[in-house]
């Protein structure tokens, strides 16, 4: 263990922007994304809502629809980043908190079926669903924008003329609380379209507000992001190098002997039985049964083990090693 000299690395942005209905997110998304980098890839939610803008802006989108489970959020990043996409904009990134399928209701769902209706112990299960979402968000090889639902509540205030007039304002953001400390910068919009610096590790944002944000934003973060070359990462899980599944294939004919063809048959039937359909949950399965198998014929593990494995989702390596042992 040693420190050395910080260097600051060319980064990619992490761009959260909230505010309530009808204050500009999806617009102000696409105007900073297409100033910042291309292509843009738009993951939507609200029902096509975003495609509404599609003679204003260039980009390709992903109709997302239930259920919002937060690894669908991660496989969409993950999928942008492997088509060459250099932006992704998750709009909205709300659902995967409170839409059908999001934290909330595995939430409900777990507290009903195992802790007799205790939503803090059903967070156990939950806590890892999020932690997997943060970490695809603050992984990403590309730019990621997310836009986020504001709690709305209403205002009386006086306009010029001094009359008393109802505001809509937008309050904390739809999502588990302290979650836009994982951006770079959080963008408040009001319903005057004006964005305001809430949070920000950009010096020259601080305390900014912008009428209708866009170009001038991106031309800001653009400088900002620029910095010394970013080390090469190795990917945290043998899986998550695999781009396609080709390369799931190859990397199971290494470890056992068996045909391609055999492999893929096998793979067809893991996918079948993994509970979270998620490209990086079937892989992840993927690799604890192929790794069962090969243990198996190594190290004599037991049926049951091997189905266990089998049937698991997202198994880190450390706890394939802890279940053979």
């Amino acid at each position: 263990m040693a420190f050395q000299k910080a260097v600051k690395h060319e980064s990619k942005l992490r761009l959260a922007i909230t505010g309530p209905s009808g204050a500009g997110k999806t617009y102000t998304a696409l105007s900073i994304a297409k100033h910042l980098a291309g292509p843009v890839a738009l993951v939507d939610t609200e029902h096509g809502s975003a495609s509404k803008y599609a003679d204003l802006f260039d980009f390709d989108v992903l109709n997302l629809h239930p259920p919002y489970h937060p690894d669908r959020f991660g496989e969409a990043i993950r999928e942008a980043a492997a088509a060459g996409y250099k932006v992704v904009i998750l709009d909205s990134l709300t659902h995967a908190w409170n839409g059908t399928g999001g934290i909330l209701e595995i939430v409900d769902d777990f507290a009903k079926r195992k802790t007799g209706g205790n939503t803090f112990s059903a967070w156990k299960e939950a806590g890892p669903v999020q932690t997997r979402l943060i970490e695809s968000i603050v992984g990403a090889p590309i730019h990621v924008i997310a836009t986020l639902r504001s709690k709305q509540d209403y205002a009386q205030e006086k306009n010029e003329q001094g009359k008393t007039v109802i505001r809509k304002v937008g309050m904390a953001a739809q999502q588990r609380e302290g979650f836009e400390y994982e951006f770079d910068v959080v963008l408040d919009m009001d319903i005057d379209h004006a964005g305001i610096v809430t949070k920000t590790r950009c010096p020259a944002l601080t305390d900014r507000v912008m009428n209708k944000p866009g170009r001038d934003v991106a031309d800001i973060l653009n400088e900002w992001l620029k910095g010394a070359p970013a080390p090469v990462a190795e990917p945290a899980n043998v899986w998550d190098g695999w781009r396609n599944l080709r390369e799931a294939i190859d990397w199971a004919a290494r470890e056992l002997d068996r045909s391609k063809d055999e492999l893929s048959d096998w793979y067809d039937e893991v996918k079948a039985a993994t509970k979270t359909k998620t490209q990086a949950a079937v892989f992840a399965a993927w690799y604890a049964a192929v790794i069962a198998e090969r243990d198996a014929i190594h190290d004599g593990l037991s049926p049951s083990q091997a189905a266990e494995f089998e049937q698991a989702a997202l198994v880190p390596a450390d706890k394939t090693a802890a279940l053979r042992n």
